[in-house]
């Protein structure tokens, strides 16, 4: 230990260091403030239309890794603990989730697959870190952001970066439509107290199955097409015009709501879509169409319990032998209508379900289709089986020969017989 008097001042300097005041060793607490960084390798992500898992590599295309760091003055922060930056999903979230995929099995479910988080916490190593953005179904931007805070002023720095994931085309690449819970409508003389009018919206996707934009003139047309008795007094209501046959308006986010209306006459009511993949405008005339159609059912009563038929075995069939079997169909809303097909020869079956008839086929098994119709339109099919034996081919007089009669001689002429040995 050496004492050195400077200017009436004692200072106790200890032997160990070079000089009392002098250079090496550490500079000192720095009080520079934090710099913090974010970037993606990728910024430009595909759509994710299959649902593809996220993953790492050459063949994980629909994830980016990024690298979030932060510095004091030019040097790594020191890493607190594992909660030293936070990241978040601030914008886009439709179009993807953020990842670990550190194999941390924290980090996935039961099975091992990774888990999708909107908001994450990582710590430091050498003052940095990474994870990753995987995209998800719809097109759009995302915006990352990463901060750290600062444990001396406990201020908070951040960075953030934009992740592009698809991109829509605008063009109308097909329509489809949907009914509400009930699926069906009840007709203007059901004594049910059905409702006789449903509300529909249909829906406008363009080729990366994105909603086309909202338009700024009517792009999607419906029409109800006269197929069946149903279509008859049925209407289309929309926006509080007049119930008409076709209509034409605009989707909100590719969706377009309307309600049908039923008419006197049960059955399904076939309803025409069509969007202008020209322009997605249908009001200036209907250059190249995109048409789909569906239906749906006007009822006069709904069953209590579903329509259900079950696979029937009718056992050993005997050809030559006359058989006859009632088809049974359980639920739905009687009567019932049957189609048959596939039954051997010699037997047939009529709407009502009733198999009947005389076999002659081959010797073996048979599986024939049956399907039931009930009086909603609702259908049910089962599968039917039968094992078919004996003879198919009809026994005839002459394919008798008797000893010692030619073949071809007439039966009712008498031929001599041979002598007894």
């Amino acid at each position: 230990m050496k004492v050195l008097r400077i200017g009436g001042i004692t200072v106790v300097c200890a032997a160990t260091l070079a000089a009392c005041g002098g250079g090496g060793g550490s500079g000192g607490e720095s009080h520079a403030q934090y710099q913090i960084t974010l970037r993606a390798d990728k910024t430009i992500l595909p759509l994710n239309a299959s649902g593809q898992a996220a993953g790492i590599g050459a063949y994980a295309p629909f994830t980016t890794t990024l690298y979030v760091s932060a510095t004091e003055a030019g040097r790594p922060i020191p890493g607190a603990d594992d909660k030293t930056f936070a990241c978040d999903v601030k914008g886009g979230l439709n179009s993807g989730s953020l990842y670990y995929l550190d194999g941390n099995k924290e980090h996935e479910d039961d099975k091992g697959n990774a888990l999708s988080y909107r908001s994450i916490t990582l710590g430091a190593n050498s003052g940095g870190n990474s994870f990753h953005f995987h995209a998800g179904t719809a097109a759009g931007d995302a915006t990352i952001t990463c901060s750290v805070t600062d444990p001396r002023d406990k201020k908070q720095y951040s960075a953030s970066v934009n992740i592009k994931v698809g991109q829509a085309t605008a063009n109308p690449g097909r329509v489809e439509g949907f009914t509400q819970a009930l699926g069906y409508l009840g007709t203007t003389k059901n004594l049910k107290g059905l409702p006789t009018a449903v509300a529909i919206q249909a829906r406008v996707w363009d080729d990366a199955n994105q909603p086309v934009p909202n338009p700024s003139a009517d792009n999607l047309q419906v029409r109800i097409r006269p197929m069946g008795d149903a279509a008859n007094g049925a209407r289309l209501l929309e926006g509080g015009k007049p119930g008409n046959g076709v209509i034409q308006l605009r989707t909100v986010g590719g969706v377009g709501q309307f309600a049908l209306a039923s008419g006197a006459n049960s059955g399904p009511i076939v309803l025409e879509f069509t969007t202008d993949r020209a322009d997605n405008n249908v009001s200036n005339g209907i250059q190249d169409p995109v048409i789909s159609l569906m239906q749906v059912y006007a009822v006069d009563e709904v069953a209590s319990t579903p329509l259900a038929l079950t696979a029937a075995n009718f056992g050993t069939l005997t050809n030559g032998v006359e058989f006859a079997y009632a088809l049974e169909a359980t639920g739905g809303v009687p009567p019932y209508t049957w189609v048959v097909s596939g039954l051997p020869a010699g037997l047939t079956a009529d709407s009502s379900g009733i198999i009947s008839g005389t076999p002659k086929s081959p010797a073996g098994t048979y599986r024939a289709k049956a399907r039931v119709t009930d009086k909603n339109g609702q259908y049910q099919d089962a599968d039917m089986t039968l094992t078919l034996v004996g003879d198919h081919r009809e026994v005839k007089p002459e394919d008798f020969v008797i000893n010692g009669c030619p073949a071809a001689q007439n039966i009712n002429v008498p031929c001599p017989i041979s002598a007894a040995t």
